[in-house]
């Protein structure tokens, strides 16, 4: 289904504002204090699926679950936030984006709450994917700026916003690991639900109203089609969707696993020093915030190159934890500014393509994301039950390198300024 079908489906243009939508007119500008609120908000809705991870090995005593299989936790929350991605963010190109992001902000609340007082196993995997589910209010607030940004400021809008997420993921190692030494990794979750109650308030009286489409049954299948339809009919989201799958996969082998060696004997941190790690990686993560720049001057395909090279060198620091902790904070540093310089440019690159479709664009990408995320979670605890650190770090270089062969043999095209229908 292209489209035109979808529009003629819904009798309406779903991706463009009309002339009354105030904020969401295409091409009126993006402030930066509205941008940098779109990067807060990001921040602490993403921070929601990362605080476990220093925290695993205390909810695996606390609910007495193996150590090999705690790596379910961050799992389950990424499968709740995949079918939020397939399922809700597409939403965001016919309903009022404002009502979408009140509304999951309120009940991401709810549902960590629910996190924080489970008292078993089922009820702690069950609230992980509400939490999962609910968190994709970020995908909504990127095509929401993507969409009130001017075109040639596309990518550097969507750059300042990825930023907060980013921060958001990194920090959240090292604010758990702070909340969890003051008061058990329970309090994490209940602060949290506080805080994202005080932005669901904030976002309430800021963000601008949309449009009030009425949504049926018939309307909202031909949003998802055509949200499929995108991957068939553009060739930029499919391979940007496989570099999202192979860099998240790769960010989530080190960091859902860097907890299990740091925490052991000899070096045994505590929850607070591991999260510290984090910092490292903001550091790295924010340097890359102008990636989206480069895109719109027609850098992309380079940028792409040279940031998954600079991934792939990112293990040779990383495998040498046990003798420099120095080199360890270095490797980070590389590591989460090319996983970032990468996945700016990406949305970059397809929101330039498909302007109109803004909210799909982005939702169908993150899932390929949120597929990767749970994939590294997993395996990377198999494997350093298995390997140990030295087989994580195999793993993370192999995924590394598959990615650059990628590029590789995608790169081949003609690159031109992102606006244009070269980058396509």
């Amino acid at each position: 289904m292209t489209n035109e079908d979808v529009r003629a489906d819904l009798g309406q243009d779903i991706a463009v504002a009309g002339p009354g939508e105030a904020g969401e007119i295409a091409g009126r500008g993006l402030s930066r204090p509205m941008a940098l609120l779109f990067a807060l908000t990001c921040g602490l809705s993403v921070a929601n699926i990362y605080f476990a991870q220093p925290l695993l090995d205390a909810m695996a005593q606390d609910f007495g679950i193996a150590p090999a299989a705690i790596g379910m936790v961050m799992t389950f929350t990424q499968i709740g936030y995949a079918f939020g991605l397939i399922l809700i963010v597409p939403l965001g190109d016919l309903w009022d984006r404002r009502r979408l992001i009140v509304g999951q902000t309120t009940l991401s609340a709810v549902a960590l709450i629910i996190v924080a007082t489970a008292s078993h196993a089922a009820v702690l995997l069950a609230g992980m994917v509400l939490v999962g589910v609910l968190a994709i209010v970020i995908q909504v607030l990127v095509a929401l700026a993507a969409t009130m940004a001017r075109p040639a400021e596309r990518g550097g809008a969507i750059g300042t916003v990825t930023s907060g997420v980013v921060a958001g993921v990194l920090l959240a190692r090292f604010a758990s690991g702070t909340l969890a030494d003051i008061g058990g990794w329970r309090l994490v979750y209940l602060v949290s639900a506080g805080l994202m109650l005080a932005m669901a308030t904030l976002l309430l009286r800021v963000l601008p109203h949309g449009r009030r489409t009425a949504l049926t049954g018939a309307a909202y299948l031909a949003l998802l089609r055509s949200t499929a339809a995108l991957f068939v009919e553009e060739r930029i989201v499919r391979e940007r969707a496989l570099f999202a799958f192979l860099i998240f996969a790769n960010l989530n082998v080190f960091w859902n696993a860097i907890v299990l060696p740091l925490s052991a004997p000899p070096i045994a941190l505590s929850h607070t020093s591991i999260g510290a790690l984090g910092i490292a990686g903001v550091a790295g993560a924010l340097a890359a915030r102008n990636a989206g720049r480069l895109a719109d001057l027609g850098w992309g395909q380079r940028t792409t190159g040279l940031s998954l090279l600079l991934m792939l060198a990112a293990w040779a620091p990383i495998a040498c934890l046990q003798t420099s902790l120095w080199l360890l904070i270095a490797g980070v540093i590389m590591l989460d500014f090319a996983i970032q310089a990468v996945h700016v440019t990406s949305q970059s690159l397809m929101v330039a393509a498909r302007p109109d479709a803004a909210s799909r664009l982005v939702g169908g990408y993150m899932v390929f994301y949120s597929i990767g995320s749970a994939t590294g979670a997993i395996a990377s605890t198999i494997v350093y039950a298995a390997a140990g650190w030295s087989g994580v770090c195999i793993l993370g270089a192999g995924i590394s390198a598959a990615a650059l062969l990628v590029w590789v043999i995608t790169a081949s095209r003609v690159e031109a300024p992102a606006g244009c229908a070269a980058t396509r």
